[in-house]
């Protein structure tokens, strides 16, 4: 009797159900999953961006400024913020196999968002940005806004997805980043105030400046990524280069950006302010220095490519957040 009631089969005990998230839970999951999608340390570039090139056309006119015109400026970010986010959602659409192995972190990789929740999205976001842009700053901004997506869109969209070739890649993100951005709100901020577009040493600088920094950004952002590009086909100038020779090229492009700007702060000096233009970039040059030998003291650990790269990045900021004091007034 013993043996047999010790020798019963033991009844399975059910696995514990997860409880059903509330709508509370769901809605602040979503706007985490919704944040992570859209890039954070892209947007905050556009914002700085945006901000900064508006603020020298505002500078310039002083006695043109009108505060009625505040809600048209937060319209013009809004739609650059959408744009934005339109480009990084898309790549992270068609690249999801990719970042399951080099960024899990991100929500369509890590199935915080449904491919059919980015779609819409990605639709939303560019249809949003384009009205806003229709609606509110003419034809040839429009034009050049839909340019940009459009070139967000060959980049990471098949069959041509040009971010498969390395120098098609760093062209467009230059573009994008360098010319568009710059050349685009300081036009769209200057036809606001009622003004022809003329160009303005600090905007022709920026606009240079911060082309060759996009190429930088477009070469160093492939080093934590080098395992996933190599398994899905993916040519960068990382993977062809190695990580060691691409972080000392674009240190050695961003050094030569700054050591123009320490020139140029020395023999214009009528035209940009010595300190800002030349001390500044000097110093953003030393501390970028710094971290790449810190990232060869580190033999090119995927945590010290992660803090070179966002010193990178931290350096773009820096960049913007100069601009309305580079130059003399």
């Amino acid at each position: 009797m013993v043996v047999s009631i010790l020798n019963a089969p033991i009844a399975a005990v059910p696995p514990l159900q997860e409880p059903e998230p509330s709508a509370a839970q769901k809605i602040v999951a979503f706007k985490e999953a919704f944040w992570k999608f859209l890039r954070p340390h892209t947007i905050r570039g556009t914002i700085l961006g945006s901000t900064a090139v508006t603020a020298i056309a505002v500078l310039e006119n002083t006695a043109l400024i009108d505060w009625a015109l505040l809600p048209r400026a937060m319209l013009g970010v809004l739609a650059l913020l959408c744009g934005n986010g339109y480009i990084v959602g898309i790549n992270q659409i068609y690249d999801v196999d990719i970042d399951a192995v080099n960024k899990p972190f991100l929500p369509v990789a890590a199935g915080e968002l449904s491919p059919g929740t980015a779609w819409l999205l990605c639709l939303a976001l560019a249809a949003g940005g384009v009205a806003i842009t229709a609606t509110n700053f003419g034809s040839l901004i429009t034009a050049l806004y839909s340019f940009g997506l459009f070139l967000g869109t060959i980049y990471s969209v098949p069959p041509l997805r040009l971010k498969r070739f390395a120098v098609a890649a760093f062209m467009i993100i230059a573009t994008v980043r360098g010319f568009l951005l710059n050349f685009g709100v300081y036009h769209a901020a200057r036809a606001a105030l009622g003004l022809p577009f003329a160009w303005n040493p600090s905007i022709t600088f920026i606009t240079c400046f911060v082309t060759l920094f996009a190429v930088v950004i477009a070469i160093t952002k492939d080093l934590p990524d080098i395992e996933g590009d190599k398994q899905f086909g993916i040519e960068t100038f990382a993977t062809r280069m190695g990580v060691r020779r691409i972080a000392f090229l674009g240190t050695g492009l961003l050094l030569a950006n700054y050591m123009v700007a320490v020139v140029a702060a020395l023999r214009l000096p009528a035209v940009f302010n010595p300190w800002t233009m030349g001390a500044a970039h000097a110093l953003l040059g030393a501390v970028l220095l710094y971290k790449t030998v810190k990232l060869d003291a580190a033999k090119y650990s995927q945590q010290g490519i992660k803090d070179y790269y966002a010193a990178i990045w931290l350096n773009f900021y820096c960049e913007y957040l100069l601009l309305p004091f580079l130059g003399v007034r």
